[in-house]
């Protein structure tokens, strides 16, 4: 699967053959990342982020789980997908990180644009959220954008780099989508 988003931002899905450029790509970002990302002090070799990929495509299989590349003029810039499809309640929720020499051009929040529409068009599912560390101003800032309602705060929601984040909770439902 391939999605172009305009003429620099595409996604595709995440292989296998994807994960040295993802492994240099978290390196080189690993200190700002590890603000906000619990996963990212287990991806310590290629071998890691190997399994990282399989566990994307174990959540494929399992449940359609879609996790994605972000290219940006056809080079691998970060990863997006939903975090877990609860078909019963049609529901879903996205995930991103990009590298941070790429953030601040857009491309996150096209990025978001794209898997919510895709969620409600192709997935037809009912409601999609995107949770955001309170402190994490610049992921905030893309649910507001695309017209998400803040709808609360969860305390202590997440254990990352040794101590607990807040996450304000964003959530659309596909009849106040665009």
């Amino acid at each position: 699967m391939y999605i172009s988003i305009n003429k620099q931002v595409g996604l595709k899905l995440v292989e296998l053959s994807d994960a040295p450029i993802l492994y240099k790509l978290i390196n080189e970002s690993r200190a700002y990342l590890r603000e906000w990302l619990p996963w990212i002090d287990r991806i310590k070799s290629k071998n890691d982020m190997e399994l990282f990929i399989l566990n994307c495509f174990y959540g494929y299989e399992a449940n359609g789980i879609i996790n994605t590349v972000i290219l940006f003029n056809k080079k691998i810039v970060g990863m997006a997908g939903y975090n877990m499809i609860d078909w019963m309640n049609r529901t879903t929720s996205i995930g991103y990180w990009i590298d941070q020499r790429y953030q601040g051009k857009g491309i996150t929040t096209l990025v978001a644009y794209t898997l919510t529409d895709y969620a409600f068009k192709n997935l037809k599912l009912n409601r999609v959220e995107i949770r955001a560390a309170v402190q994490n101003k610049k992921s905030r800032a893309i649910p507001e954008k695309l017209g998400y309602q803040k709808e609360g705060r969860l305390k202590q929601a997440e254990w990352v780099n040794d101590r607990f984040l807040d996450h304000v909770l964003y959530g659309i439902v596909e009849s106040d989508w665009k």
